[in-house]
Parts: C-alpha cells; structure tokens; sequence
C-alpha cells in the first residue's frame, strides 16, 4: 500500500472543461492478469467535505486485509494510533478531491468456479461547492454512476427530496434504456447516510437504512405525478437499492485540524458501523460485477466505455438522455467488435503465427474466410445495444479491420516464403549473367558498342546487388532497400517471369508433340526402328527402280 497512489483518470479543467486520462487508464486496466477479467467498480460519489475519500481509505484497509494478506478477521480496521492513508482527505471547509480518481492498485479474487474478477475502486469530486457548476456536479456523478457496479451516494444528516432530484437525469436514461434493451441500466445504488442523528427513530446499520429507504421512496396519491415518476424510474434504473445510517465519527473528527484518522479519536459506534457496512460491499460474496445490457463487463473492456461517455460531455451543455443512451451502445459494439477481432487475431496467430511454417496461398485464404466467419458470427451472437440498424455499421467496421488484419498476416506469411525472400538478388544476379553472356557475343561479332552497354548494365546489376546485400545486413537505409525489392517485383512480374513462363510452356508443348508423333508412329522405341527399316527398305527399291530404267 505504500507504493500505491490514487491516479487522475479524469481531469477537471480551469474551463469547467473534463479531460480522460487515457493513458493512465491504460496502464492500470490494461495490465495482464488484469485487462481480461471481470471488473467490479464501486464508487463514492456525494456532496463536497462529507469524509467521501475519508470513508475510502477504510475501504482500502479491508481490501489489503481480505484479498491481499487474505486474512478475514475484524483487525482490519487497524491499530488504534496508526494514521488513515491512502486517498487524499484532510479536515475544514475547502474541498480537496477534484475530478474522478482511480486507486492504483487493483484487486483480484477467484472464485472457486473459476470466476475472475478485478475490484476497482473510485473516489469522486465533491458536488455543490463554492468553484463548480451544476453541470460539473451532474458530469462527475453521471460519469461515476455510469461506469460502476456500485455508487455509494454518500450523504449527510437525511435522505432529503433534492438529493433525490440529483438522479433524474439517470432517471431518464434509465427509461430510455428500459425500453431499448429490456435490462436494467444501473445495478446498485447504496444510500449512505452519514452523521445519523435520530436513532430513536431508526436505529444505525443496514435495517434502520431500510426503514428510512422505504419511507422516502413510497408512493402516495398525494404527491405530485412528477414526484411519483421519479420514485417508479429510481426503482426500475437499479437492480438492487439500499441505504445504511452511519453515526457521526465525534468530535474530535470534526474538529481537531490535527486529526489524522487514527482510530483512537473515533467513536466506538462508527467504527462498529464501518465493521458492518464495508463487507457487505466489499466482501467476495457481496461483490457486484458490472454488466451493461446484461452482459458483464471486462477490464478491457470498460475502457471504451469510459472512452465513449467522456465524449458526451465535451461541450458546454448537459448532453440529453439520448445521447447518453447512444454512447452506451456505440461502445457496447465497440466492445463487441474488439471481442471478434482479438477472436480473430488469435486464431489466426494458430495457423500462420510468428513460429508456424509458411502457407500456400490457397491454404492461407481459406483458413482466413473460415476464421473470419467464426468472428463475424461471434459479433452476431453477442446481445447489442442499439438494435440491428445500429449495429450495421459496427458489423462493416468488423469487417474492415479483419480484412486489415489479413492483409498484415498475409505479408507476414509472404515474408517467411524463402524462395521469395531470394528473388531480389536472383533477378538482379541474373540481369548480370544475362549481360556478360551478351556482352561476349556482341564483341564476338564486333558490336562493341552494344557489349559496352551490356557491360554497364551488367556492372550496375552487380552494385546494386552488392548495396541491397549491405542493406539486408546493416539495417541501414531500409526505404531504400524496400524501393530495390519494389524494383526487383516490378522486373520480375513484367519481363523475366512472362518470359519464363513463355519458354516453359514451349518447352512443354515441344515434349508433348513429340511423344504423341512417337506414340502414332509406332508405339515406342521399337516402332520407330520398324520405321526406320521399311523406310530404308523403300528407298532401296526405288534406287533400283531407277538403275534398271
């Protein structure tokens, strides 16, 4: 934990602008025994300076403890005088977390069904102060609840009808999404009700959370019909909906600017409310794994979503529920057409890969088209947002790319075709054996001429001979020796081999003449003798014929 650090993913800036930090994304979902596993992301969103990143970094504890050290004892909480790291916090009035922040380190746990999942925590900027805007506010919660499996609403005293309109938006969206794909959009929303002051009327922990929770999401006929709705959408947008009261930490929390998060200064309720709260999000049994659209969602993978929503918030307005329903299916078939691509590429490595011999032609084509539609009816099998119109031009998009990614494997098979590898210098070898041969019959004849322009052909042959050899071994002036190859293509294909070809085929037509005029003269060897004979016999008779006359 000393070495891990939480890491900007997304950036706020002075222009009220956001920027992803895609290469750091990269780094961190990407990783091998990470980038292919299922991912878990569990965020905290809420209003400015109410212990969000505070709240986190006991969330990191009980994450060393449980999937790194692999104990799961009630000691994770820590020494009572050792000081809380890990995300950024610190006590007053002034906020201090700023955009989306990723902790560096990412958690993996197997299930013994063989099961791999990948636990992504994410810590986000406070909304509501004093330097953001509403739609600064609405972009970091629409952003995190968006990409995760869990958003913890983090919020103060009360769950107050305001705190509820912050979810309309989602609301929207959900409905949308409701009625494009039939699945749920959001999986679990967990209300997090710090500094519970009524006990009396609800006791503290997950129960007295429930009572609350149904309490402020009931229907009655005498609300107004747009309260009613936004009650119905919240219901339908999550899979799961929860709230737990968390006492307040004391005083010495809120008020000692010395406070370093030792737990010798927090009250012995909170931390028995931490006990109970972070395992049931946390623990291997509770973990939820992100799906969209029902299907679950890859390390790899959340990368282009995180791709896809960032581009809706580009411009200066809050983008429409529309547009956020769009950029989920566009990079839900981004995702697909990545998934039949790596299909692709991976198959194909087994037939023509670095190690394997070279293949024929033929051979190579057919095992393309066979692969190729194994992808292709992948992407097809795999259930997509959008419908099949929009899905079309992801299908043609598959298409391109697997035709791209041939194209490489067909030039990388070509390469380790030897006799190809060997045609530059032969063509250029036998430009040159060609030019002395005719430079000696030209100076047989007299043609001197013509046997010194043999000779200069033959000598330029020979150095660029010599210079493609030096470029083959140095590594130097390799567009150049590319240009030499191109050249040696261009000789080969329009003179020598048509010439080639013409002499093999005459050579060929000559044989086979001839042994049919072998085979209607007589049958063989001893045919043609019998010939010879009743010819020589003819030619006596008529000799005789004349000297008798």
């Amino acid at each position: 934990m000393d070495q891990a650090r939480p890491i900007q993913v997304i950036e706020t800036g002075e222009d009220h602008t956001f920027l992803l930090e895609e290469d750091a994304l990269t780094e961190i979902l990407l990783q091998e025994d990470i980038k292919d596993r299922f991912v878990v992301v569990v965020s905290v969103a809420g209003a400015f300076r109410k212990g969000k990143s505070f709240l986190l970094d006991f969330f990191l504890r009980y994450m060393y403890s449980t999937y790194v050290q692999q104990t799961r004892t009630k000691d994770w909480l820590g020494g009572d005088n050792d000081p809380l790291k890990g995300f950024s916090w610190r006590g007053g009035s002034e906020r201090d977390t700023t955009g989306i922040l990723m902790w560096s380190d990412i958690f993996l746990h197997d299930y013994p069904n063989g099961q791999k999942v990948a636990i992504i925590l994410l810590d986000t900027q406070g909304a509501f102060d004093s330097q953001s805007t509403v739609r600064d506010c609405a972009t970091v919660f629409a952003l995190s609840t968006m990409v995760s499996s869990v958003q913890i609403f983090n919020l103060s005293q009360n769950i107050q009808e305001d705190d509820l309109q912050h979810l309309q938006l989602f609301t929207e969206y959900g409905r949308l999404a409701l009625a494009d794909s039939g699945k749920t959009p959001f999986q679990r929303l967990q209300f997090l009700v710090r500094d519970w002051s009524f006990p009396y009327e609800a006791p503290y922990g997950a129960d007295g959370g429930d009572i609350i929770l149904k309490r402020r999401l009931e229907l009655s006929d005498k609300q107004h019909p747009e309260l009613q709705s936004l009650r119905r959408h919240i219901k339908s947008c999550f899979s799961k909906i929860a709230c737990f009261l968390m006492p307040h930490p004391g005083l010495t929390v809120a008020t000692n600017p010395k406070f370093d998060g030792r737990l010798a200064d927090i009250t012995d309720e909170f931390k028995t409310s931490l006990q109970e709260l972070i395992p049931q999000i946390l623990a291997p049994e509770n973990l939820v794994i992100k799906e969209i659209n029902g299907q679950k969602v890859r390390s790899r993978e959340l990368i282009q979503y995180f791709i896809s929503y960032m581009n809706i918030y580009k411009g200066s307005e809050l983008p429409e529920p529309k547009s956020m329903l769009v950029a989920t299916a566009e990079a839900n078939n981004l995702t697909a057409v990545a998934e039949a691509k790596d299909l692709y590429v991976q198959l194909m490595e087994e037939i023509c890969g670095g190690a394997k011999p070279f293949l024929s032609t033929g051979h190579l084509d057919a095992e393309h088209l066979r692969i190729k539609e194994k992808a292709m009816h992948q992407f097809s099998a795999k259930r997509k947002m959008g419908g099949e119109e929009f899905s079309e031009k992801y299908r043609e998009k598959l298409e391109i790319d697997l035709e791209d990614a041939f194209g490489n494997f067909r030039a990388h098979n070509e390469s380790k075709n030897i006799f190809k590898a060997a045609r530059t210098p032969a063509v250029y070898f036998a430009i040159a054996v060609v030019m002395y041969v005719c430079s000696g019959i030209f100076g047989l004849f007299g043609l001197y001429t013509f046997a010194n322009s043999a000779n200069l052909i033959m000598g330029a042959a020979l150095l660029t001979l010599a210079t493609w050899a030096y470029i083959r071994y140095s590594g130097e002036l390799s567009d150049f020796g590319s240009k030499l190859d191109v050249f040696a293509d261009f000789l080969w294909e329009n003179w020598m081999k048509p010439f080639y070809q013409g002499c093999m085929e005459k050579g060929i037509q000559h044989v086979a003449t001839h042994a049919v005029d072998t085979a209607v003269g007589g049958g063989g060897v001893g045919g043609n003798r019998q010939n010879h004979r009743q010819h020589r016999a003819r030619e006596h008779a008529a000799n005789g014929k004349v000297k008798s006359s």
